[in-house]
């Protein structure tokens, strides 16, 4: 845990994410990781294992981001600072569309600039994935589970718990047939 960083530069650099994310959690994953390992504050090898377990707790997938990064940098206080940041910028952005939109939601220009950002926010999502697929697969058939499962849910229509539970299945057993029996 790094205490010399201060709580409000955690707060403006989670709300510098959340305000130039478009996307949420997965757009916020190239933009975190270059916050962060660019000010040294988390080094790249240790996203990984945030985004991880930002998709394995209910909620936000930016909102856990935020709390497990504030939390590697500053405890409960660093969770908090984050995790304010990250949701500030979108909740004055949602008020102010609250506010305005419906009197422009039907005009041609907002339309078509909303179609302009879905595949910009496609490109924001595959880039970091592919990133630490590169990263965290180094073995073959690390690719192979990935790709496995990568079919199951987009092809097969597999639930995720199912495929998390499989494999944890299977990584128990590995490890008790190779380290636990003789």
């Amino acid at each position: 845990m790094n205490q010399q960083v201060p709580l409000w530069k955690i707060f403006l650099v989670f709300a510098k994410i959340g305000a130039f994310t478009i996307g949420g959690g997965y757009a916020m994953i190239p933009i975190i990781q270059a916050e962060l390992s660019r000010r040294g504050w988390i080094p790249d090898e240790d996203l990984p294992d945030i985004v991880a377990l930002s998709q394995s707790a209910p909620g936000v997938m930016a909102v856990n981001i935020s709390i497990f990064a504030g939390h590697r940098l500053r405890g409960v206080k660093g969770s908090i600072a984050a995790t304010l940041g990250s949701i500030t910028p979108s909740f004055l952005i949602i008020l102010a569309i609250a506010m305005f939109f419906t009197a422009f939601r039907d005009n041609p220009f907002v339309e078509r600039a909303f179609q302009g950002i879905r595949p910009v926010v496609i490109a924001l999502i595959l880039v970091p994935m592919v990133n630490m697929a590169r990263k965290c697969c180094l073995r073959w058939w690390h690719w192979v589970l990935a790709g496995g499962s990568l079919v199951a849910v987009a092809l097969l229509n597999v639930s995720p718990v199912y495929i998390i539970l499989s494999v944890l299945a299977i990584g128990f057993a590995v490890t008790y047939f190779k380290e636990v029996r003789p």
